[in-house]
């Protein structure tokens, strides 16, 4: 059986969608006299540590598997059962590498691209074409 993630509210600053110049992010309550401070139940949630997921379940992508990030082709050797995200600062080029290396394993990658062009090998130093 698979553990589930809970549910949580969403936690937003008192006064959102009544005044424009509020926006829509969490800002911790300091006011002395601020009812969201005060807990009063019609002003909505309030984070706090109840809302923490189990520790199983707490490093999961929503299919069920742990979530890792990859940053090279070696960072997939021994991994079983995970879900792979390519970080952000790797380039298309080895981007490629990487996911063809996750298919050829049977890992499901989290963020994958089209490409635009394909890529030609790179040469040597001190190679002419």
């Amino acid at each position: 059986m698979i553990m589930k993630k809970k549910k949580k509210p969403k936690f937003n600053v008192l006064n959102l969608g009544f005044m424009k110049r509020v926006k829509d992010r969490w800002r911790k309550p300091r006011g002395t006299h601020n009812k969201k401070r005060m807990k009063f139940a019609w002003t909505g949630a309030i984070p706090g540590i109840g809302y923490r997921n189990p520790a199983a379940v707490r490093d999961l992508h929503p299919n069920g598997h742990k979530e890792v990030l990859v940053h090279n082709v070696n960072d997939l050797e021994g991994l079983k059962d995970a879900t792979v995200r390519i970080a952000s600062a790797v380039g298309a080029r080895k981007r490629k590498l990487i996911e063809e290396k996750a298919k050829s394993m049977k890992l499901k990658v989290a963020n994958v691209r089209g490409r635009k062009k394909e890529f030609k090998p790179r040469k040597k130093k001190g190679e002419r074409s």
